[in-house]
């Protein structure tokens, strides 16, 4: 038979495991254990190998400590100007001090929830329905920092709160897309008009710099013509006064050799003529045989004047009468 020290040792033993097993508690990471003594908190294990008092202390709450994800629900939103979005949001935080979490809230995930619900509507209840949809991270910041002061006596810091969807019914995003396409109609339209009006004004001031480049070349020419003419009458001035010495000095035989000559190059005009056949000299041929005379006698006078200078000795002084 077993002796009874034998069944001490045993019974030791086995009581001495089981007191091991309750009295020794591994907590993983990224968690928090709760203990509670006689139902009342009393400390918190981190991550790591713990001893407790076994039958006394007890685990009360196991708290995850890492950042977790809380799925709002969709909810209907009325806006400022009683339009009615549907909303859907998301929201991280992460647990800060197990013990209040644990302790000061009943169902954290619960009250979390219907917490960003409520505050959601509050402040998008207050803005226009254009606020809404052009205003996205104000809206997530306003959010975040009314949800993250509501939970912090929970001991819950909220990360981040993101708006995942804003749907407006579809008769206004019908019309919200009339209203744009008619926007960006009356832009291209507004565009086109500047358009044209910019063309017109380049091609008025086109116009322009081409009349006054047309009027300084008419300016310019008109001076060089001016200058030509004032040219042309100088030379004929002097011509006129070579022909007057020339008279004051022959008389009758330099004019009719100067009518002479005219009346010639006239004769040659005419005969150069393509349309004249035929021409009849003037019943005044005596007078044009004069002038011819006229010129012979100036040409042997002065082929007399230049034999008497080229006989005179040199250094001679013509005898005056």
């Amino acid at each position: 038979m077993i002796s009874a020290a034998l069944i001490f040792v045993i019974a030791f033993v086995v009581v001495a495991l089981v007191l091991v097993f309750a009295g020794v508690k591994t907590v993983p990471q990224g968690t928090n254990w709760t203990i509670e003594r006689f139902g009342r908190y009393t400390r918190t294990l981190s991550p790591g190998l713990h001893l407790i008092i076994p039958f006394i202390d007890s685990v009360g709450r196991r708290m995850n400590m890492q950042e977790s994800v809380l799925d709002i629900p969709g909810q209907k939103v009325i806006t400022k100007d009683n339009a009615t979005v549907q909303v859907d949001a998301v929201a991280f935080y992460q647990v800060i001090d197990a013990a209040r979490a644990a302790y000061e809230v009943q169902n954290l995930h619960q009250a979390m929830s219907n917490l960003a619900v409520t505050n959601i509507r509050s402040v998008m209840g207050n803005m226009a329905l254009d606020e809404v949809l052009s205003r996205r991270n104000e809206i997530n910041d306003t959010l975040l920092a009314v949800i993250d002061q509501a939970t912090n006596p929970w001991g819950v810091k909220v990360l981040r709160v993101e708006l995942k969807d804003i749907a407006p019914p579809e008769d206004l995003v019908n019309a919200m897309a009339r209203q744009m396409k008619a926007e960006r109609e009356k832009r291209a339209t507004i565009l086109e008009a500047e358009g044209v009006r910019e063309a017109s004004i380049k091609r008025a001031e086109g116009d322009k710099q081409s009349a006054i480049l047309i009027a300084e070349g008419k300016r310019e020419a008109a001076f060089r013509e001016a200058e030509a003419r004032e040219r042309q009458a100088q030379a004929e001035a002097k011509a006129t006064r070579v022909v007057a010495e020339a008279i004051a000095e022959n008389g009758a035989q330099a004019i009719n050799y100067f009518l002479g000559t005219k009346y010639v190059e006239a004769l040659a005009k005419m005969g150069s003529s393509n349309n004249a056949k035929m021409f009849f000299l003037p019943v005044e041929a005596a007078g044009v045989m004069a002038s011819i005379a006229g010129i012979g006698e100036l040409a042997k006078e002065a082929q007399a004047r230049s034999a008497l200078d080229s006989n005179r000795p040199r250094g001679s002084v013509p005898s005056s009468g």
